[in-house]
């Protein structure tokens, strides 16, 4: 009887304490349509960093690649080749895209991000999480504040970010993320390369 009462308790368990699931809210093709839905047609690039860069990145960046929680395991994966889309209208380059992936408190949160061709923050979404409360960071109140940093900008929660309440981790997961795209796309195409006027 006992173990059957065990047996029970141990079954209940494992039911209440389920992993939280992923939500997909955009696919790729999805979000980028999303970020530039004027564009004629978003062409991906691939470019691989060269060691100069990749330090230098990474430097501009704190450090690190990724944002991990205080006491989490750290992976030294570094970033090797990146994925612009860059969206097109007449021929002319109009934007560019990045995905990005951040851990947030539970899981993997996906990000996709849009610059102009100076490297201004023009649209963002996320595209995936497995946040138990990560709807909030979703949402167009949030990600507006990203709207036209660069940079320059600080992009750090508590300076010019307000994190959503309740959600700090993935917050700062987010303008992290966002950072991270915009310190990368003017690693590969530094302002001071391109010609003034140039599209």
């Amino acid at each position: 009887m006992n173990k059957l009462i065990t047996l029970a308790v141990v079954t209940i368990g494992f039911m209440l304490v389920r992993p939280a699931a992923g939500i997909v809210l955009l696919s790729q093709d999805q979000a980028l349509k999303q970020m530039f839905p004027d564009a004629a047609k978003v062409t991906p690039e691939v470019h691989v960093l060269t060691a100069e860069q990749a330090e230098a990145a990474k430097a501009q960046l704190g450090g690190k690649w990724t944002l991990y929680q205080s006491g989490a395991k750290e992976e030294n994966k570094g970033v090797d080749s990146l994925t612009f889309f860059f969206a097109t209208t007449d021929g002319k380059k109009t934007g560019v895209a990045l995905i990005e992936v951040q851990p947030g408190k539970w899981g993997p949160v996906r990000y996709i991000v849009a610059l102009d061709l100076t490297g201004k923050v023009t649209n963002l979404a996320v595209m995936s999480y497995i946040e138990q409360r990560g709807r909030p960071i979703a949402t167009r109140r949030f990600l507006d504040q990203f709207i036209g940093k660069n940079g320059e900008s600080a992009i750090t929660v508590g300076k010019d970010i307000d994190a959503v309440s309740g959600a700090t981790i993935s917050s700062r997961a987010t303008a992290f993320a966002v950072k991270k795209v915009v310190v990368l796309y003017e690693t590969v195409f530094p302002p001071s390369t391109k010609k003034k006027g140039e599209q």
